[in-house]
């Protein structure tokens, strides 16, 4: 797949702005707050539908406006695609595909497949679990576009079951006593039937969140090894950990067992019952899981250096190109947004010499000199000054 254009009105700090790539390779040059990451953004949000830096869509628009829209021209199996984000204050989106509304994110998702690779996922492995969990879902969410819808109704069974365990709470602070003349403890006991189709509920999807994370890492976990030892030389043995909340969905029987898996959930929701009602939130499911990385059997998080950190991410980054590739067959579209300041001549080597012109690539750069001659002799280069692109840039 190849983006062609890209078109910006009102995004970010973008008036109005048509940016057309002419190269397999585009390197975007600047300083810092002019607009660069804005673009790829703008580029990740065609792909995604999500922001990974902020949450709501406001923010994404220019200030001082109420609307603003996204348009991109790209190639894909040899035909023209236009895909259209109109993004409004109030947080209403539309989307387009060549001019029809989306009736669902599924209708969207899945047409323009890239990668993206920042100066922040080198938090990837030194963050919290969250940060791995939006990795991978991110990911899945290129190989599998139904994971987007699946993960929403996940998001909205959790909510409504928060919501629930903090009315209970609520309730026992209050000393609600058992009276069946009690209207309040006729209440409580309805909440309580309710629960257990929350219960019932969260499994169910639960279920289907974990075994589609697991099923991603065990095709991404060798590609990852492979990368991972070209790149340190073969002087260290990657190890890929998925950890679920609910243990026993680490037998493959279990995973591929319907009956196993929703009984696995509940038994562990039966398990964490009190704490749950004492905490008013919910302790159980996939929102809790870990992505555990390993080298030579020691925790990357806890003991790796900063060098071997870095080495990880990017075989993870580069992991990601060959299966979307591999998935979907086409090579996604490769986002770099200041990475190449965070990684060493050889990491660097390593990245480049790996995208060649097999991968569409818009990097974004502070300095030039961060490239051989070659790349920015067959390179697009474009310099970016306050929310303007300009093709005039003289090296």
């Amino acid at each position: 797949m190849y983006l062609k254009s890209l078109e910006l009105i009102q995004f970010r700090n973008y008036q109005e702005q048509q940016v057309e790539f002419l190269a397999p390779k585009t390197i975007l040059v600047g300083d810092n707050a002019q607009g660069k990451t804005n673009l790829i953004e703008a580029v990740g949000l065609l792909s995604t539908l999500k922001s990974h830096r902020v949450r709501r869509d406001r923010n994404l628009i220019l200030d001082g406006k109420n609307s603003g829209r996204i348009t991109g021209y790209l190639e894909r199996n040899g035909t023209g695609v236009e895909l259209a984000i109109s993004l409004r204050s109030n947080g209403r989106r539309t989307c387009k595909v060549n001019g029809d509304n989306c009736r669902k994110q599924i209708d969207f998702l899945g047409t323009l497949n890239c990668v993206q690779f920042s100066s922040l996922d080198l938090e990837l492995v030194r963050f919290g679990p969250e940060k791995r969990r939006s990795w991978l879902d991110s990911l899945l969410v290129q190989l599998e576009p139904v994971y987007a819808h699946i993960l929403q109704q996940y998001n909205k069974v959790m909510r409504q079951r928060n919501a629930l365990l903090k009315e209970l709470r609520k309730e026992s602070s209050e000393g609600v006593v058992p009276n069946s003349a009690n209207s309040k403890y006729q209440a409580r006991d309805s909440k309580i039937s309710e629960l257990a189709l929350w219960d019932a509920q969260l499994a169910a999807v639960g279920a289907k969140v974990t075994v589609r994370r697991s099923r991603a890492l065990e095709l991404l976990t060798p590609i990852a090894v492979a990368w991972h030892s070209a790149i340190s030389g073969e002087t260290e043995v990657l190890e890929i950990k998925y950890l679920p909340n609910v243990e026993a969905m680490q037998d493959l029987a279990v995973q591929n067992d319907p009956e196993r898996r929703t009984k696995a959930f509940l038994e562990k929701i039966q398990e964490k019952a009190i704490a749950e009602k004492y905490q008013g939130t919910s302790l159980v499911g996939p929102h809790r899981d870990e992505i555990a990385f390993f080298l030579n059997q020691q925790p990357v998080r806890e003991y790796g250096s900063h060098g071997q950190q870095r080495t990880l991410v990017l075989a993870l980054k580069l992991a990601e190109l060959k299966l979307i590739e591999e998935v979907v067959g086409e090579p996604p579209i490769l986002l770099l947004d200041d990475v190449l300041a965070e990684l060493d001549p050889n990491r660097q080597r390593q990245l480049l010499d790996a995208i060649q012109d097999r991968f569409q690539t818009l990097i974004t750069t502070t300095h030039i000199d961060f490239f051989a001659r070659e790349w920015i002799d067959s390179s697009q280069i474009l310099s970016v000054k306050a929310g303007r692109v300009f093709r005039n840039f003289e090296f």
